[in-house]
């Protein structure tokens, strides 16, 4: 009897808790009963639970949790063509939540990655409606603010369509494709070398201006050094020659004797200097004489 009993209070315990589901803060619910969506009795609409503490019928009904809070939807970069007919890679991201949750989960089964491919071209088309009728000195020089605020515009059907309500559409980032904005580099690359080169060559130009002009400076200084030290070299051996010519006047003898002391100490200066002269040549004639004199 005791082990009936226990059986029935397990029982019952498990249909009490199976019988209970929780919908946190943030979520809503829905409840399935074979599969089929619970609707309410008198309206005959879908019936959407709210946080709380909720009942079902066990192993009968089914519950699904739909997040409440807002989402973000931010994918890569799309392609866009201004009214230049130029491309344009716009990186953007949507936030979004779900306001009618019976039309959510009819139109897209509660799946928030077909919401987000929906709500996507959604939005593109209207970016792309907007991006068409501006060019993009338009576009980058401050009209992003009513771009972006036509494009929430548009996507405020979402709520009819979808069952969600767009709260902000932003554009984060607007670049050329990579081939055109290589091309852009590349011709940027090119002028600024060219720029460069002509730069460098005037410079080199200057570089030689400058060059022979101190060259012609330098050779024309050098001219002036040398002919500069030629006079005064030549003032120097013309006053030399007349210090001598004076010396020779006063005392020829004398003279005579002086330059020929000086020839001795210039060829005999070195203990290895070898001279060969005659005995009787007048290079001795001094010496000579000091030998007769003794």
């Amino acid at each position: 009897m005791r082990n009936y009993i226990g059986v029935l209070a397990s029982l019952a315990f498990v249909l009490v808790v199976s019988s209970v589901f929780v919908v946190n803060e943030g979520e809503r619910g829905i409840v399935f009963q074979f599969s089929k969506i619970k609707r309410d009795a008198d309206t005959g609409e879908m019936r959407i639970y709210d946080p709380g503490l909720h009942f079902k019928v066990p192993f009968i009904e089914t519950v699904k949790k739909l997040d409440a809070r807002i989402q973000t939807l931010d994918e890569a970069p799309d392609r866009f063509v201004t009214a230049e007919k130029k491309d344009l890679m716009v990186d953007s991201y949507v936030k979004w939540r779900i306001v009618d949750f019976s039309r959510f989960y009819l139109r897209t089964s509660g799946n928030f990655d077909n919401a987000s491919a929906l709500l996507k071209q959604k939005v593109n088309n209207g970016l792309r409606t907007e991006f068409g009728t501006r060019t993009i000195k338009e576009i980058v020089s401050g009209d992003r603010d009513g771009l972006m605020a036509m494009a929430l515009e548009s996507a405020k059907s979402s709520r009819d369509d979808l069952g969600i309500d767009v709260v902000d559409v932003r554009v984060k980032a607007i670049n050329l494709p990579n081939e055109v904005s290589n091309s852009i580099y590349e011709r940027m690359r090119a002028e600024r070398n060219a720029v460069a080169k002509e730069h460098r060559s005037k410079g080199q130009e200057q570089s030689e201006i400058i060059r022979a002009t101190i060259d012609a400076k330098v050779t024309v200084m050098l001219a002036d050094a040398q002919k500069n030290a030629q006079e005064i070299r030549g003032e120097g051996d013309a006053l030399a020659a007349k210090v001598y010519a004076d010396a020779y006047s006063k005392d020829a003898e004398f003279y005579k004797f002086y330059r020929s002391l000086e020839a001795y100490e210039n060829s005999f200066n070195d203990k290895s200097d070898i001279m060969v002269v005659k005995p009787d040549s007048d290079f001795f004639n001094y010496l000579k004489e000091g030998s007769n004199k003794k």
